[in-house]
């Protein structure tokens, strides 16, 4: 059994890529919080468990469509009594994104329609500084595609200014970028 460890002294899961399935992730300390229970009273479990059934929700839709390697973390990997989200990102094809392809397989799977990066599709939220894209409305989820070996860089620099593609990027914390571990969800095949 995979395992991911409690959080490390500065609140953050300690550096690494950590593999687990989903029955795993939902036993693990992202999930039932600092060890002790008197250092977290305002631990939301409920609210984590929510959003980790919809990131399985955004993952099997991935699955059907042929994606394998989907990865996740945000505040959601750090001792955060009552996270944002989670954010994450996934591995594809340049091909099946470039066409427009990915979106129109997975927003057949998608009740709701969410599969997008469009800027335009982003909409403000009340409380929140930047406008959200509708999966983020929707499951409280963003998950990003990132093609290997591009170079694109997704918007976050690293301490000396330079764009970071999403695995370097989600593997750093955002308040002072120091090294941050991150989920990789075990393929699980369909349901």
């Amino acid at each position: 059994m995979a395992v991911i460890p409690p959080f490390g002294p500065d609140g953050l899961l300690p550096a690494g890529d950590y593999e687990v399935s989903f029955d795993e992730l939902r036993q693990s300390p992202l999930m039932l919080g600092p060890p002790d229970p008197g250092e977290s009273t305002a631990w939301d479990a409920p609210w984590r468990d929510e959003l980790v059934s919809n990131l399985e929700t955004l993952t099997r839709q991935l699955w059907q469509v042929g994606i394998r390697e989907v990865f996740a973390d945000g505040s959601f990997a750090e001792d955060k009594d009552h996270p944002n989200d989670i954010d994450g990102y996934f591995v594809c094809g340049l091909t099946q994104l470039k066409t427009g392809e990915l979106v129109r397989q997975l927003n057949l799977l998608d009740p709701f329609k969410i599969w997008t990066w469009d800027p335009a599709s982003r909409k403000p939220c009340s409380g929140y500084p930047k406008k959200q894209l509708p999966m983020w409305h929707r499951y409280r989820v963003e998950l990003y595609p990132h093609v290997p070996d591009l170079g694109i860089g997704c918007g976050i620099r690293d301490k000396h200014g330079h764009d970071l593609e999403f695995p370097s990027a989600f593997r750093q914390s955002r308040r002072d970028g120091k090294p941050r571990g991150i989920v990789r969800i075990q393929y699980g095949g369909q349901s």
